[in-house]
């Protein structure tokens, strides 16, 4: 009850100061009325993601942890394989060096007893690789009673039963095989130029419009408003007004793309704010007025968003074709890796806070790290000015 007391006092707040802002901010900033139940108040927008992250509503988390058990036991499964491959070797030599002395009676006596040997060792791995290693729960018609939908079989329950494969929440990532919004595209080892080593944002993705998206690991030097203060003209400054400039002081700047230097997005983790797009959980773009009226009052640190400066884009069909030739890694990735320069905890020792791509190909398993590691480079501090 406190709790839901809490909220909906955080809620009413909003709404009590939404009715005494400035005209000019409720008329562009804030939807109070019922009526516009899609357009948020920050505190509202702020809520709700908080709810969203004290639920664990991340359905990308439950893919991964899903991936992360395929990968698992794809890996035992080979090793399966070749033991029972050795296995079989080995009785195939002991046979053939077995002498002459009752050759036929021996030989039959030895491969049978080999055969029943492998087939209990090979049993005997598999249940060490699904209650040790992968520490699955023993499912039978005794599990269901564990399972609340009363209309589940046995054949359901690994879908409904939490698997046991451990991840952290803050720190994952693994491949996809085809693009979506919200994914990330990790450049390739071998791309050069503007795109070297950096790990783009996709934010929109479909077969009319094609694809756009924004380099998230390439931070300028200096805040938001010393890069915009060194812009002289009104056109370079693009988008950003002099009241964003002040309210977003201290907001850390990074190279977004090619398309259109001169304008600005805004990264962040605060919530669904107006004006603003949710990319992934936990992940959202644009919103950079409302998000400003909130740093005013205090309630959003402007260190929390990331700006970026221009975008990428690729027209329909571009952005696959790059991907057949091997140009770009396709993965989902956490939003603590997303949000890396836009506030994310870093895990002292583990994380790499300069060098995101190397940190997402590492988190990815398989082969990745071997890359991260082979391809190591100067990391994502590597412009002082836009290209």
């Amino acid at each position: 009850m406190k709790v839901i007391d809490s909220i909906t006092s955080s809620l009413l707040l909003s709404y009590t100061v939404c009715a005494f802002a400035p005209q000019s901010l409720r008329q562009k900033q804030r939807q109070c009325s019922a009526a516009a139940p899609l357009h948020m108040s920050g505190d509202r927008a702020h809520t709700e993601k908080m709810l969203e992250d004290m639920m664990g509503d991340d359905w990308r988390t439950f893919r991964a942890k899903l991936v992360a058990q395929e990968l698992f036991e794809a890996q035992h499964s080979e090793q399966d394989i070749r033991n029972a491959h050795r296995s079989m070797h080995q009785s195939d030599t002991a046979w053939r060096n077995g002498g002459n002395g009752g050759f036929f009676s021996g030989a039959m006596s030895f491969i049978k007893g080999n055969n029943n040997h492998n087939r209990d060792q090979l049993n005997h791995e598999e249940q060490n690789v699904q209650r040790d290693h992968l520490d699955m729960p023993n499912i039978d018609d005794s599990s269901l009673m564990a399972c609340n939908d009363p209309f589940a079989s046995v054949e359901d329950l690994p879908a409904l039963l939490e698997p046991r494969v451990k991840i952290d929440s803050k720190r994952w990532a693994h491949q996809l095989p085809n693009v979506e919004p919200g994914c990330v595209l990790i450049a390739n080892e071998k791309l050069g130029g503007v795109f070297h080593q950096t790990v783009v944002l996709i934010i929109d993705h479909d077969d009319v419009n094609g694809s756009t998206g924004l380099v998230i690991n390439r931070p300028l030097e200096g805040t938001l408003m010393q890069i915009s203060s060194a812009t002289t003209s009104a056109e370079r400054k693009g988008n950003l007004d002099k009241g964003l400039q002040m309210a977003f002081n201290a907001a850390k700047v990074s190279y977004g793309g090619p398309v259109m230097q001169d304008d600005y997005t805004v990264l962040h983790g605060w919530g669904e704010v107006e004006g603003s797009k949710k990319v992934a959980p936990g992940v959202f773009v644009g919103g950079s007025s409302e998000l400003a009226f909130e740093a005013r009052r205090s309630n959003f640190n402007p260190e929390h968003a990331l700006f970026t400066k221009g975008h990428a884009a690729w027209v329909p069909n571009q952005l696959q074709r790059e991907i057949n030739r091997g140009v770009w890694y396709i993965a989902s990735a956490s939003s603590n890796f997303i949000l890396r320069y836009a506030g994310a905890e870093l895990e002292e020792g583990v994380d790499n806070p300069d060098d995101l791509w190397a940190d997402i190909l590492t988190a990815m398993g398989g082969h990745f790290p071997q890359i991260a590691q082979a391809f190591a480079g100067p990391g994502d501090k590597r412009m002082r000015k836009l290209p």
